[in-house]
């Protein structure tokens, strides 16, 4: 089934140095724009992380220092990266929880102002955990019918990722063809920065996810307890993640807009 769009969609894959968003750097980036009308775009490129790619990373990706070398930077193509990622909803495999904070991460490092708040997120992965509970090479077998060659290749993962997609959506009956209800559906759960360290609780409210305030309205905690502010901008924290704190810390208030 043929997924209905009222904007265009990427779904993309990132292979990285490894899997801390915070201080990790992306090596490959593959992207397929999934345009309204149906027709598709796939760009892949490799990118110099300006840092070692542990061995285990290689051993997963078979991406190695050397392959990268000359290739750009992150830096260089985040301009022209955000504008071809503009006005599009996006997509992957595990990339509500993965791929975007890293992405997300890559752009604050850039100086490139990104707002995929605007965006409904589509993970196929959630998708696929709560109807089947597999990996993307099972959730390839299963629904397609086909082994996932060159798996751990950022195109190989992202065109299988889309056609998992479209199979769950022949598959499944109650899985509505819109994008904001598949956004909805696959959502891990109601963040507000993309680590999950900020999430709003049932009444909206901006509240801790993790940690001893855990459940505890982040504008009431700082308001009480200032030094928790800084101990969270002093340590290692995602950038983003860090980004948001300080906006409910500016706002002084609690609620979501």
């Amino acid at each position: 089934m043929q997924l209905k769009l009222k904007n265009p969609i990427i779904f993309l894959d990132l292979e990285t140095t490894g899997v801390d968003v915070a201080h990790d750097r992306v090596v490959e980036i593959s992207l397929v724009k999934v345009l309204v009308g149906g027709d598709r775009e796939v760009k892949t490129r490799r990118v110099n992380p300006e840092m070692h790619i542990p061995e285990g990373a290689s051993a997963i990706h078979g991406i190695f220092d050397e392959d990268v070398r000359e290739c750009p930077t992150f830096r260089a193509i985040a301009k022209s990266l955000a504008a071809y990622m503009e006005g599009c909803d996006l997509g992957g495999f595990n990339s509500n929880r993965f791929d975007i904070p890293m992405l997300v991460e890559e752009f604050i490092r850039a100086g490139v102002e990104v707002d995929f708040k605007r965006r409904k997120f589509v993970d196929v992965q959630n998708i696929f955990h709560i109807k089947e509970k597999r990996t993307l090479e099972a959730a390839y077998k299963f629904y397609c019918d086909k082994e996932l060659e060159n798996a751990h290749s950022a195109e190989a993962d992202t065109i299988a990722t889309y056609e998992v997609l479209e199979a769950q959506l022949d598959r499944y009956p109650d899985l509505e063809n819109d994008v904001a209800f598949l956004a909805e559906f696959s959502a891990r759960d109601n963040c507000v920065d993309y680590a999950g360290r900020v999430v709003y609780d049932e009444r909206g409210v901006e509240v801790f996810g993790f940690g001893k305030h855990k459940g505890r309205s982040v504008a009431e905690v700082f308001a009480k307890e200032p030094s928790y502010y800084s101990w969270m901008m002093d340590g290692d924290f995602p950038g983003y993640t860090k980004k948001v704190i300080t906006e409910i810390r500016l706002r002084g208030g609690g609620v979501k807009k």
